[in-house]
Order: structure tokens, then C-alpha cells, then sequence
């Protein structure tokens, strides 16, 4: 995607990928800075390992406490997440605004965590987090509360085992997202709602898997008849050209990148 992106433009860059574990990080943060690398993205397990190791951080990648991106300005190197923004300008690629509208959300990991900050931060007015209690449950309780404290949303926390509570919150949004990785391998053929009634034809139903293209999810959404069904693919599209336009100050040409690596008729 990067590589395409910078030969469509003419920009004399490249984009490598390293697998860096836990314990290699700190030498590949500084290695950053040695080469001169104009940046980085940061993949899991390594989100929240890289903070203390940057010299800045980006509002909304303080309050998500993980990193997605980092640039480097002439050695100072500042901490981004982009995920959040890549799930906001999907959907506004789609002509669809959230803002001031009901959201509920299922997980509070780090993609969930990335999109519920930045919604509440973009101007949802209300949202409902669903979690299990696993070892996200504490992040989900830290994001309630950074929420209802620095933005004007409100959020409620509630149990994924409650499903009454969950087939209400659903029922009475705009939109339900769904950022676990239920869905995808080694859980493809599965999903968290199975009941067709629990849709409404006008909300939004977006699942952040992309891998399969057409979730478990997305098919129970489409029996419901809801009008807008997509999976993650415009979001991972849109993180990545987050990312271009910090590192270039360009804009990607997403439009030739989405025409060049993936299948139209696959978008949704």
C-alpha cells in the first residue's frame, strides 16, 4: 500500500517491515533515530510497550495509552494512533457521519480502544461498550471514564454476557461495531450477535475484521436488511493514509490504492 503510494507520487521512499519482539523494541526505537528513518508503524504486541520509549505523544494516542505511528523529526520522535481516525474517515468515505448519534461497541482492545476514543473525541454523543471480563475488562473501565471525563460523550461499560442489555443498546443506535476479532481466524463462521432482530434496516453494522471480506456478522446484518454493512478493509485503508500524510505531508491517493489492491466488489 505505502510503496504503491509513494511510487504514485514520485516521493523517494520506502516502506520495510521488520518483525520486532518486546525485548528487541528499545533498539529498534533508537534505530529510528540512528538511520534517520522518517518513521514508523508499530503492530502488535508493541503498541503499548513503545510509550516510554517516545518523546511525544499525540493528544488521542495519549488518551488511547497505544501507538500506532511514529514520526521522526530530526530525532524527536512522537507517538500517533491512526486506527480510530482510519474508522471515522471510513465511514465518512461512505458519506455517513456518527457525530452526535448513539454508538455501541463491542471490545476494548487496542483497535476498540482506538475507535472509542476518537469517536467520543470526533463527537459521538453516547456510547455503549461491550466486554468480557478478560484481561481487557480494566481497559475498557480506564476508556469509560477518560471518555466521560475529556470528551462530551457518554459512556456506559456493560457485560457482553448481558444479552438483553445488549440487544437494547444495539437496538437503540446508530451503529454497532464490532472490534473484537471474532470472525476471523481461528473464530471465522463466528459472531457475537446471531439474532437478525437484533438489527434495525437503518443503522450501521461495521465489522473490523476484513479477513474473511464477508463476516459471519456481516451476513446476520444483511439478513436483518441493514442498509449499511461493511467490513474493516476502508478502515485499514484509511489508518495507513493517516499514517502517509504524517510521515509525507501528502495525501495518499486512496481512490488508485483501493482500485490497485483490492477488489471492488469486495468493499462491503
Amino acid at each position: 500500500m505505502h510503496n504503491n503510494a509513494f511510487a504514485k507520487l514520485g516521493l523517494n521512499f520506502a516502506y520495510l517491515a521488520f518483525e520486532i519482539t518486546n525485548d528487541t523494541l528499545p533498539a529498534a526505537v533508537q534505530s529510528i533515530r540512528t538511520l534517520d528513518m522518517r518513521g514508523s508503524n508499530i503492530s502488535m504486541p508493541n503498541k503499548q510497550k513503545i510509550l516510554p520509549l517516545l518523546d511525544k505523544l499525540d493528544p488521542v494516542a495519549k488518551m488511547v495509552g497505544a501507538v500506532n505511528t511514529v514520526v521522526n523529526d530530526n530525532g524527536v520522535l512522537t507517538g500517533y494512533t491512526t486506527d480510530g481516525t482510519g474508522f471515522m474517515k471510513a465511514l465518512a468515505d461512505e458519506n455517513l457521519d456518527i457525530r452526535g448519534e448513539k454508538m455501541t461497541i463491542a471490545g476494548a482492545g487496542g483497535a476498540g480502544t482506538a475507535i472509542e476514543i476518537q469517536a467520543a473525541y470526533d463527537g459521538v454523543k453516547e456510547m455503549s461498550i461491550f466486554n468480557i471480563h478478560d484481561q481487557t475488562w480494566e481497559n475498557a473501565e480506564r476508556n469509560v471514564k477518560i471518555i466521560n471525563e475529556q470528551t462530551d460523550c457518554k459512556a456506559q461499560l456493560f457485560d457482553l454476557a448481558d444479552q438483553d442489555a445488549f440487544k437494547r443498546e444495539i437496538a437503540d443506535s446508530a451503529i454497532y461495531c464490532d472490534s473484537t476479532g471474532v470472525g476471523m481466524k481461528p473464530l471465522e463462521g463466528k459472531s457475537l450477535v446471531n439474532d437478525p432482530s437484533f438489527f434495525h434496516k437503518d443503522m450501521i453494522v461495521f465489522d473490523t475484521v476484513y479477513a474473511p471480506r464477508t463476516t459471519k456478522l456481516m451476513e446476520v446484518a444483511q439478513e436483518a436488511g441493514v442498509e449499511h454493512v461493511f467490513n474493516g478493509l476502508g478502515m485499514m485503508l484509511e489508518q495507513g493514509a493517516e499514517a502517509f500524510k504524517l510521515w509525507t505531508g501528502k495525501e495518499m491517493p486512496v481512490d488508485y490504492i483501493r482500485d490497485l489492491l483490492f477488489d471492488q466488489d469486495d468493499q462491503k
